[in-house]
């Protein structure tokens, strides 16, 4: 039966088991799964044991993964079709070719004259569903490869847009250059996207300054475990 991991009942791995990772920053997702597929390899003696995540999270960011073990793995696909929520950070008055902090600044714009009243409006009208296009620095792939191994050769590339909803989006607080968001959003939806967007609605320029990711579907972060204590729990199975 798959049930979410609980540090204080015994884990059956194999049977299946949804563990809530909180990443780290520059570990990507795969890494973390493969971390954990390692680890449980040796722990159960299982060398085909089935690990994956439902959803992925760009290195840079942080928060919650949803990590699925055994037979759990057959819910993967119903998971990463759960709404998320994040915690943003947008810089207004530079861009980025990545639209977040992979990259180094390319532009840059004067944002005097911009006011609170001006960027209040236009995140309200990024709510609702729209169409957007994935940035090239993205892991979707084409032809076999992934569109960041394209962006990185220079090679210029087209990405599909795709819909999606953004059912709400708070602003925490706003201290120019930097804006703090809480954006309610579909599965597929990208934060660099909207804060490039953000960007150019205000005849400006930004970029995701920060990310995390604190709750998909019904899991939340504050349930999540820091990686470096699960593997230490693994160590003392």
């Amino acid at each position: 039966m798959v049930k979410l991991f609980d540090i204080n009942n015994t884990p059956d791995f194999e049977a299946g088991e949804i563990i809530l990772i909180d990443k780290p920053k520059t570990w990507s997702s795969f890494d973390v799964v493969n971390k954990i597929r390692w680890k449980l390899k040796n722990i159960t003696g299982n060398k085909k044991i089935k690990v994956g995540h439902a959803g992925t999270l760009d290195p840079l960011a942080t928060g919650l993964l949803v990590i699925c073990t055994g037979k759990a793995t057959k819910t993967i696909e119903s998971l990463q079709n759960d709404s998320k929520v994040y915690e943003a950070v947008f810089k207004l008055g530079e861009t980025r070719p990545s639209f977040d902090m992979e990259t180094e600044t390319d532009q840059t714009y004067d944002i005097s004259n911009i006011t609170n009243e001006q960027i209040t409006s236009v995140i309200q009208s990024m709510e609702g569903t729209h169409s957007q296009t994935p940035p090239i620095y993205s892991a979707i792939q084409i032809n076999g490869k992934r569109a960041y191994e394209f962006a990185r050769q220079g090679q210029d590339i087209k990405l599909k847009s795709r819909e999606i909803n953004i059912s709400k989006i708070e602003i925490n607080d706003i201290s120019l250059p930097n804006i703090s968001l809480t954006i309610h959003c579909s599965k597929g939806t990208y934060i660099r996207s909207l804060a490039d967007d953000f960007g150019k609605r205000l005849d400006n320029g930004a970029f995701l300054y920060y990310l995390r990711r604190i709750q998909s579907g019904k899991f939340n972060i504050h349930n999540g475990f820091k990686l470096d204590n699960f593997i230490d729990y693994l160590n003392n199975l």
